[in-house]
């Protein structure tokens, strides 16, 4: 008798809370310096906002105006230690919505994305990616990205990936890792079908023009092989972000 009493009394409670805050969405944008991005992609979203959904960056110690620039919306801002996992799982930790929505600040979109979200009912989902590089070599490589996510079901974070909360919660979040977090996620969720949304979104491509493509591409295969292999993702991630 108690502990239907017990169970009971938790529903009402999610119940209440959600009649409360009346957010399905919690859009979660990890930044480091990234203010330019985050201007642009801030001043998309918040035309599109509305009472189902909230966005909190969360910043991991930046050195620009990559705070000023969240602070401008009224989002939700909170301060975590840099990384992206440590970012990611602290913006998850405080997040209201039934959804996280997991968002590069330098991401863009050619349409509105909110009420795709909104009355999605797939707990595991990705955007299809497409790279602001004008020559045909990205079109071929956004084509074998977005073709490899469906096929392995493994989803980076440039994918624009949603997660239900309570799915989630119950496999315990990113990884505190250095690199790879959004795999290990990917693993994880190995069980759940995975909905490859056709809805685009833009990301940059700023790392093969400026370190080439053929090389770009054979350092990612590379990271990915060394760190199947149980290559230390902190030693990885000195070889992805050079100082």
């Amino acid at each position: 008798m108690v502990v239907r009493l017990v169970k009971a009394l938790v529903v009402v409670e999610r119940y209440l809370n959600m009649v409360e805050t009346g957010i399905k969405l919690s859009i979660i944008i990890p930044v480091y310096n990234d203010a330019i991005a985050l201007k642009k992609l801030l001043s998309y979203l918040y035309q599109y906002l509305n009472k189902q959904t909230e966005v909190i960056v969360v910043d991991g110690g930046s050195s620009d105006h990559s705070l000023a620039e969240a602070k401008k919306y009224n989002h939700h801002v909170v301060c975590s230690v840099a990384g992206r996992a440590k970012q990611m799982n602290t913006g998850a930790a405080v997040a209201k919505g039934d959804y996280l929505w997991f968002l590069h600040a330098d991401s863009q979109f050619v349409e509105n994305p909110i009420p795709l979200l909104l009355t999605n009912a797939s707990p595991w989902l990705r955007f299809k990616i497409k790279l602001d590089g004008t020559t045909k070599a990205f079109r071929i490589i956004e084509s074998m990205m977005n073709w490899r996510t469906c096929i392995t079901g493994i989803v980076t974070g440039d994918h624009a990936m949603l997660v239900k909360k309570s799915l989630f919660n119950k496999v315990g979040g990113f990884d505190d890792i250095a690199l790879m977090e959004d795999i290990e996620l990917s693993k994880k969720l190995k069980g759940v079908t995975l909905e490859c949304s056709n809805h685009i979104v833009v990301t940059s491509s700023r790392k093969w023009q400026k370190n080439g493509i053929t090389k770009t591409i054979f350092l990612m295969w590379w990271l990915r092989l060394n760190y199947f292999f149980g290559v230390d993702a902190k030693k990885l991630h000195s070889i992805y972000y050079p100082k």
